[in-house]
């Protein structure tokens, strides 16, 4: 008999792309860009945070996600738990400066709880533990776009002058960067959305490289300006155990509160797999964008909270599917078992 061979992503304590951010921040502090080449890898990161955008724009399919709206009622659940509740915890954690958090992870840390939820993951695990998927594909598709014009005024409103100052200069690079990309792929979706569904694997690794210049250019700047002596391993630990009480809140408040609706087991397990996470995939650029030269403090509780939410999330949606009745078949299992990371948004199912 032949024993067949895990996943890596299932037996792996770390996501893979999570190595390849760590990799690309090591990167960033062994060799930051400087001058000239400073000069280049932002020309690029802004190029590259508007091809993103522009390729979300072209994935989305606007009649699917009118077809979720059936089911208005957990949508706009996860919505709340989203944009909701999530800055309201972020809020609160201004309570935490000076004594935990510094102004500047702080201001990470909110943004965090500003940004849309993820959608693969969010599939995968909602699939593993045998709730109601196609709620979880609507409600991850939702939280994206809502995301794309939410997370950009609540970072004006609850940020202000933390988040790199908010001026009609910050709220144009915003619409040029991200909403006219996004439209122009929503527009031009007709044209080109065949061709992106045949590459798929290709565009995935342009997704994923043009995250990780993102992530280089930010934290370079970061290096360059000498940012990075204000992380000490005592404030990463506090930061680490702040999010760690912030995912369980949400977790909680999610799973029960859902109860508390009305809402059957299956789409429970929707709401909490999706109202509970948040996207790595669309907060990087933003953060980018939103912050500038402040970024690369500012996307650090992220990146921490992304690679968390995989493995507690692992561990929920296994334990949850021992605990359900059989709804579908092995091969479904085995689909999702494999997804657990969130790569760049691909809503077009």
């Amino acid at each position: 008999m032949t024993r067949r061979i895990p996943r890596p992503s299932s037996w792996l304590p770390v996501d893979a792309y999570v190595l390849a951010l760590a990799a690309t921040v090591a990167l960033a502090a062994l060799l930051p860009a400087r001058g000239t080449a400073a000069d280049v890898a932002g020309g690029a990161s802004t190029g590259a945070v508007s091809l993103l955008f522009f390729l979300y724009g072209a994935r989305l399919s606007t009649a699917e996600a009118l077809d979720g709206l059936k089911h208005w009622r957990l949508h706009l659940t996860v919505l709340a738990c989203t944009f909701v509740l999530f800055p309201l915890l972020g809020l609160a954690s201004g309570g935490l400066v000076p004594y935990v958090l510094t102004p500047e992870l702080q201001a990470g840390f909110l943004f965090l709880c500003l940004v849309p939820s993820t959608i693969q993951s969010s599939i995968a695990f909602t699939s593993i533990a045998r709730g109601n998927v196609p709620a979880a594909i609507c409600a991850g598709s939702f939280s994206s776009l809502a995301g794309i014009f939410v997370t950009p005024v609540l970072a004006a409103l609850l940020l202000g002058s933390t988040g790199g100052g908010f001026s009609a200069d910050s709220l144009m690079r915003i619409v040029l960067q991200l909403l006219v990309p996004f439209l122009a792929g929503q527009l031009l979706r007709r044209w080109v959305g065949g061709l992106l569904t045949r590459h798929r694997k290709v565009l995935g690794l342009v997704d994923r490289g043009s995250i990780l210049l993102v992530v280089y250019t930010a934290f370079s700047e970061g290096m360059v300006a000498g940012v990075w002596h204000q992380v000490t391993p005592a404030r990463l630990g506090a930061l680490l155990a702040a999010e760690a009480v912030l995912l369980a809140l949400m977790l909680t408040l999610s799973w029960y509160g859902a109860r508390r609706l009305g809402f059957d087991r299956a789409d429970r397990i929707a709401i909490q797999f999706a109202g509970s996470k948040k996207s790595l995939a669309a907060g990087l650029p933003m953060a980018s964008v939103i912050f500038g030269a402040h970024a690369s403090l500012a996307v650090l509780p992220l990146m921490l909270f992304h690679q968390m939410q995989l493995m507690v999330c692992a561990v929920i949606a296994k334990r949850r599917s021992r605990d359900a009745e059989p709804t579908r078949g092995p091969a479904d299992a085995d689909s999702a078992s494999g997804a657990l990371s969130d790569p760049p948004v691909t809503v077009s199912r």
